[in-house]
């Protein structure tokens, strides 16, 4: 499998979560290229890295839907959890000492792109309305802010 490169069609116009997106989708190239290596402490290391990154980043976003209201947040994160339940399978088959980053590479990039595709763009209509009325507000100054000028011109 080649490098992957990130398509316009990814972006959900959500800038963060585009990041965070754009930032897993290095860590598979990343995963890739040290799989070339045959290191296997540092295919190992990439795996974790690249783990954990994806757990920060569902438990970010899905802190994000529910602060926007998004109405299918609970659906939104039982997809994440079974994904979560598949990759702890191949960090485990990789313990044991199979070599599974072929596998995993191809399972992560396809889900991954599926995934931003679907169920992400499904939400990101909602989270960047919720996303613009909070920075419509805080751009004024908040309740204080506002009451501060209102008050003290």
């Amino acid at each position: 499998m080649a490098l992957l490169v990130w398509q316009d069609d990814l972006n959900t116009g959500v800038e963060v979560i585009d990041h965070q997106h754009m930032r897993i989708v290095e860590m598979l190239n990343h995963l890739h290229v040290t799989q070339k290596s045959m290191e296997r402490v540092a295919v190992g290391e990439v795996i974790d890295e690249l783990i954990d990154y994806t757990l920060s980043h569902f438990a970010f976003e899905e802190e994000l839907m529910e602060e926007a209201g998004y109405p299918f947040c609970a659906a939104h994160k039982r997809v994440h959890e079974v994904f979560i339940k598949r990759v702890s399978e191949y960090r485990m088959r990789f313990e044991s000492g199979e070599d599974i980053t072929d596998d995993l590479r191809n399972m992560l990039s396809r889900w991954l792109f599926n995934h931003i595709r679907g169920d992400d763009k499904a939400y990101a209509e909602h989270v960047k309305r919720h996303l613009n009325k909070f920075a419509r507000e805080h751009e004024e100054g908040g309740w204080l802010g506002r009451t501060l000028k209102r008050l003290f011109r």
